[in-house]
């Protein structure tokens, strides 16, 4: 289960603790007083991507439906002379997200970052099996959410004509996964939601990407193995996973992701999908940002004659000669630019 599903009721604690140093900030502190909303932040991803925000010297909003949860990882920044704000919400419900907002702009101001890793598996088994209801539940947790928190953070970002908005999506967008149908329909719509709605937000500098954070072993698995032989070969993949460790992703990798794309480093890198564990971004600067949104690469597209036509065209492009000998060139990973 998500933080979202596990609700004690509205509140705002606004005790910040200290804030940080500002009169000599640490040259190494890549979010050095930026204010981000982490959403999801009390446990698993949304917490490590807390934690990580609170080293590179952000003030936190965390926000989550569990309140203990929440308390807990507040109280962590604040010992390490963090900044974090507790607002415990369920970012399916409208004036719930808007007290966040409001929240948040009353403490600090402005906001520069949105991070929502709220997620859930949704019902898992065959699709003629699964109760509705909670099909739907999942959409709402994994796109509405979504919707509903760029609609209260973008007014705030035009205006201040700068802002970073981080989503978590995952394999489940990318390719079919039998018998997790509410998953897998919800986060592709979350991918296309941050391809379509960077493309509405670019002309205000306002960054906009997903995150796929491979296969972290947190409390959502727990939904799976629960599920037994009604997930399928996943089942039997998150239990070797439990056993072994196999297959699995860190989770500290896709906070670290999270701060690269919520920092200047990503500046001009928008509408994308990556991978956490495979595409390389660690080593990504300019030049490779630049390629990067040059190509179709990290985003949902329909692969027919027309979309992979130009693809072949730059193989073949790129396919040189030189010093009397012939170098065929394939389209690079962005990594090793």
């Amino acid at each position: 289960m998500t933080n979202e599903e596990n609700s004690e009721g509205e509140t705002s604690r606004m005790n910040l603790g200290p804030k940080p140093p500002t009169s000599a900030p640490n040259a190494q502190w890549r979010l050095q007083n930026k204010v981000a909303v982490v959403v999801g932040a009390g446990r698993g991803i949304g917490e490590a991507i807390a934690l990580r925000f609170a080293e590179e010297g952000a003030q936190l909003v965390l926000a989550a439906r569990t309140a203990s949860e929440l308390d807990r990882v507040a109280a962590q920044i604040r010992a390490a002379s963090g900044t974090a704000l507790v607002q415990v919400t369920d970012v399916t419900d409208r004036w719930q997200v808007n007290h966040l907002v409001q929240a948040t702009l009353e403490a600090f101001g402005r906001i520069d970052v949105l991070v929502n890793a709220a997620g859930s598996y949704g019902p898992i088994g065959p699709l003629w099996e699964v109760d509705p209801e909670e099909w739907v539940k999942a959409f709402s947790v994994n796109v509405f959410s979504a919707f509903l928190l760029c609609q209260g953070v973008l007014p705030h970002m035009i205006a201040a004509r700068s802002g970073k908005i981080v989503h978590f999506s995952g394999g489940g967008a990318t390719s079919p996964l039998p018998r997790f149908t509410a998953y897998g329909v919800s986060k592709a719509a979350l991918v296309r939601l941050t391809e379509t709605l960077a493309e509405e937000v670019r002309e205000y500098n306002i960054q906009i990407n997903a995150i796929a954070p491979g296969a972290v072993d947190t409390r959502l698995q727990d939904q799976v193995l629960a599920a037994g032989d009604k997930a399928g070969e996943i089942y039997h993949r998150m239990c070797r996973m439990r056993e072994t460790g196999e297959g699995a992703t860190p989770r500290d990798l896709p906070a670290e992701l999270a701060v690269f794309l919520c920092s200047e480093a990503s500046c001009g890198l928008t509408g994308k999908l990556i991978a956490a564990p495979f595409d390389g971004w660690q080593s990504w600067n300019k030049q490779s940002i630049d390629e990067v949104m040059s190509q179709p690469w990290f985003t949902l597209r329909r692969l027919d004659q027309f979309t992979l036509q130009p693809l072949l065209d730059e193989v073949r492009a790129k396919a040189t000669c030189s010093d009397g000998g012939c170098h065929e060139q394939i389209l690079r990973d962005p990594s090793r630019t």
